[in-house]
């Protein structure tokens, strides 16, 4: 990748709080360019401003609100796909899109327990990308872990990989 050249990504569920916030993260990101976003078919060929109801602080990016929204079906350029489809319809999509040689990067639940999924926190585990090479698509799938897991894995990485841990005791108000 030259210095200049970002990767295209799409957004799925972009119209939705988590899809908002992923479009928020990637707006101004010095790898990544957005350059397609999908929702659901009441919003899909529609303008982006046209669909959202945007909910962030910042506005909506400037390059993003003229963008007509896609339709969820793997038809896309972009070879990268930000899913933050809900996980009543997330496991059959993005198993949909992986198989048509799509990286998806989830946050959804629905393939967290498969078992060549990788559950990234790229400052924690970023060696476990290596279980996409065992995923039976042309494409990949990789997720995250539940939120509340996030945190407390940043916290006790520095933690177990000075002194070790034997024990932990969690609760979460979720």
């Amino acid at each position: 990748m030259g210095m200049n050249k970002k990767i295209p990504v799409a957004v799925l569920a972009a119209t939705g709080s988590v899809g908002q916030k992923f479009i928020e993260l990637l707006a101004d990101h010095p790898w990544f360019e957005i350059n397609e976003l999908a929702a659901s078919d009441k919003s899909a060929g529609k303008t982006f401003a046209e669909a959202v109801n945007w909910v962030m602080q910042t506005p909506i990016p400037e390059r993003c609100s003229g963008m007509l929204v896609k339709n969820c079906v793997p038809d896309f350029n972009s070879k990268l796909i930000f899913s933050a489809l809900d996980a009543s319809v997330a496991g059959e999509i993005e198993t949909e899109f992986a198989k048509e040689g799509y990286m998806i990067v989830s946050n959804a639940r629905n393939h967290r327990f498969d078992e060549d999924v990788p559950l990234m926190i790229p400052e924690v585990n970023s060696n476990h990308l290596k279980l996409i090479d065992s995923q039976k698509y042309k494409g990949a799938i990789v997720t995250n872990p539940n939120c509340s897991t996030i945190g407390m894995a940043l916290a006790l990485k520095p933690l177990y990989d000075e002194f070790g841990i034997e024990a932990v005791n969690v609760v979460t108000m979720q």
